[in-house]
């Protein structure tokens, strides 16, 4: 699915005059670092990747995903996050993009108080 969904990708940023710099995801998500031209909508563009990269997909992975999806066809969410890279090298996003997969879907630890500190637990009597 990832080697399909990278494949997607790349056709419609071909079709923006754009790029895909570097892509990796995880179990629920997906990182990807674009070059595109500046007089371009962006979010018309990630409109495009999304609404593009879900018809795809439903349409070669649909049993698999009619188990996570219970037939709902959806792929993504309507939230995506952007940010510019104006002070940091393309080498640093493309390394930081690559360190993003994970196997399983991220759980935050538990909030533990740190073991000198002076919060207590409270007890209350009957």
């Amino acid at each position: 699915m990832k080697t399909e969904l990278e494949q997607v990708f790349k056709s419609v940023l071909s079709s923006w005059n754009s790029e895909l710099v570097e892509f990796n995801c995880e179990v629920d998500h997906a990182h990807l670092v674009i070059s595109y031209p500046p007089q371009k909508l962006l979010s018309s563009l990630i409109a495009n990747l999304k609404a593009t990269s879900s018809k795809t997909m439903w349409r070669k992975f649909e049993p698999k995903l009619q188990e996570v999806y219970w037939r709902k066809r959806v792929f993504w969410t309507g939230a995506y996050f952007v940010a510019s890279c104006g002070g940091v090298t393309i080498d640093v996003l493309k390394k930081y993009v690559q360190q993003q997969q994970r196997l399983e879907p991220h759980v935050s630890p538990p909030l533990d108080p740190a073991p000198n500190s002076s919060h207590r637990q409270r007890r209350e009597s009957s």
